[in-house]
């Protein structure tokens, strides 16, 4: 199997985020979690860890609005321009009530409105990072369509599927799954499934009004976990788009064989639908004893969860996202890609 890594993201390397509370804590998303994957990945046989190609700005253009783009590439240097007493992050204290969607002019007030929450912190090198992010996905979805791989891996860091259309927030700036699909899409009918413990809503915003992307994400209810405003079942798509979105809310607690049903469920919407491909961002937080999450997926569960989705039998891009127990996290990524080699 074609993994595709960069070692760009290392230049995203926040030295903390803001938990609920305003407690500062060691950021979780860090580059530990890549170097337990890649360790993992050098004891088998069959992955052929490769750089990415360079696809440049137009597949991100074309999920991404150019203004959000434009900040991204900037904050830093104005930031510093300000002369912050703490220089080590840049965050925003002010953000945007969506309901009153005016774009101010300072950088603050841009950080407000274009970063969602405490977790996407802005380093010196948080934007370059993404881009090698994104080309591990595109990377992945041009493999399985013009490379002859039925499935390949873009081992992507920062993660994406928080990040909307003109926002980031959990982690992630650049939504590196939908950035494959988008790109896919000018090919052929395209499924997205999402197994993060966390709702996929960058994802769903940005696909919500299309019909030519079904886009699917089971996780934790957002009653009770971030990101909260996202992620209800009734949140079918619209216009367009309407029915060709499926959020599966699961219940805290949820164990290997309730997640396997609801699982099936949402494969059967991705069998009618009949995509050409299939682009899954694969997170790791579903997993038992991850510090952010609540419901109760072993490894052995993961490796289920993967089989099902194999049996679809699609060409496949599988996207890392989320997953921060990092002594368990190369043996749950294992679990899940040794389904698909």
């Amino acid at each position: 199997m074609k993994i595709f890594y960069s070692e760009t993201h290392r230049q995203h390397e926040p030295p903390f985020e803001v938990f609920d509370g305003g407690l500062r804590v060691p950021y979780l998303e860090n580059t530990d979690r890549m170097d337990r994957i890649l360790n993992a990945l050098h004891t088998v046989d069959w992955a052929d860890i490769v750089e990415p190609d360079d696809f440049g700005l137009a597949p991100i253009r074309a999920v991404h609005i150019q203004e959000y783009l434009d900040f991204l590439a900037s904050a830093w240097t104005e930031w510093l321009a300000t002369h912050p007493k703490d220089s080590s992050a840049l965050l925003p204290a002010t953000f945007a009530l969506r309901r009153q969607p005016r774009r101010p002019k300072s950088l603050l007030g841009r950080a407000g409105y274009y970063i969602m929450d405490l977790s996407a912190c802005i380093v010196e090198g948080t934007y370059q990072a993404a881009l090698g992010s994104a080309n591990c996905a595109l990377s992945a979805a041009q493999a399985v369509a013009e490379g002859g791989e039925h499935s390949a891996f873009g081992l992507c860091r920062p993660p994406g599927h928080h990040a909307g259309k003109d926002y980031a927030g959990g982690y992630c700036f650049i939504n590196n799954a939908a950035v494959a699909a988008q790109w896919l899409s000018s090919k052929a009918t395209i499924a997205v499934l999402d197994v993060d413990y966390h709702c996929g809503n960058g994802t769903q915003d940005i696909f919500y009004d299309r019909a030519d992307v079904l886009t699917i994400s089971i996780h934790a209810d957002p009653d009770y976990e971030y990101p909260s405003y996202f992620g209800y079942a009734d949140e079918r798509g619209a216009g367009q788009g309407l029915g060709f979105h499926h959020n599966f809310p699961l219940p805290a607690e949820t164990g290997d064989d309730e997640y396997v049903k609801t699982l099936e469920d949402a494969l059967q919407h991705i069998r009618e639908f009949k995509p050409a491909y299939l682009v899954i961002s694969a997170g790791m937080d579903i997993y038992a004893d991850d510090p952010l999450g609540t419901i109760k997926i072993t490894t052995e569960g993961i490796r289920k969860i993967a089989e099902r989705i194999a049996s679809l039998d699609l060409p496949t891009a599988i996207v890392m996202e989320g997953g921060y127990n990092n002594d368990a996290l190369g043996r749950n990524i294992l679990a899940f890609l040794g389904e698909f080699k």
